[in-house]
Formats: C-alpha cells, sequence, structure tokens
C-alpha cells in the first residue's frame, strides 16, 4: 500500500530529539564562548587600569629624571594599552551600542501604531 503524503513529512522522533540535542550543544558553545569573550574582557579592563596606572608613574619620573629605560617602559606601555584597547573595541554589546537604534524602533513602531489607528478610525 502506498505511503500517504502526511506519513512522508512526518518525521521520527529519532530525529527531532537528535535535532534538539545538536541544537542544545549548538547553544552551549556559543555560551561558553561568551563566558571565554567576557572573562577576557574583564581582564582587560583591569590591566588597562593597572598600566594607565604606571603610565603616570612613569611619566611623572620622566620628568625629574629622563632615563631612556623609562622612555622604552614607556612606548611598551602605550603599545600594550593601544592592543587592549583594540580588543575591548569588540567586546560585548552595550547599552550605548544599542540605545540608538533600540529608541528609533520604539519611536517609528509607536509612529507605525498611531497611523495604523488613523487609518483604521477612517475606514471603520
Amino acid at each position: 500500500m502506498p505511503q500517504q503524503p502526511s506519513d512522508l513529512n512526518r518525521e521520527t522522533p529519532g530525529d527531532d530529539e537528535s535535532e534538539f540535542v545538536q541544537a542544545l550543544a549548538a547553544v552551549e558553545r556559543s555560551l561558553a564562548a561568551v563566558k571565554e569573550r567576557y572573562t577576557q574582557i574583564q581582564v582587560d579592563r583591569q590591566r588597562q587600569v593597572e598600566l594607565g596606572h604606571r603610565r603616570e608613574e612613569i611619566r611623572q619620573s620622566k620628568r625629574q629624571n629622563p632615563l631612556p629605560q623609562l622612555k622604552k617602559e614607556l612606548r611598551e606601555i602605550e603599545q600594550e594599552l593601544e592592543t587592549i584597547e583594540l580588543n575591548l573595541e569588540s567586546s560585548l554589546f552595550s547599552w550605548g551600542s544599542i540605545k540608538q537604534p533600540f529608541w528609533q524602533a520604539v519611536r517609528f513602531g509607536g509612529l507605525g501604531i498611531l497611523i495604523g489607528w488613523i487609518l483604521k478610525s477612517y475606514a471603520g
């Protein structure tokens, strides 16, 4: 007896379960990557603060006693700070980065609803 079209489209329970397991594994990997990135951001921010303080100490010491070693250390600190800043620029979303699109969506979404109500009142 030929199979019904509904029987052909029906997936077996094992298929659904394997898709769920794969999706769950993908979510776990994504979460682990986000946690790792968040930890790296915290470490970079702390290092940035430490290097900023050390840079200020060196600048004050350099004014009193300009040694070539201090100049070299200051250059190294500034290079490392630049690297950290680049790493932090690609950090997780902050409210500042999504604030403008959020308020635009609220404004234009509200405007769309208002126009819809006006059109419905004229049509109805």
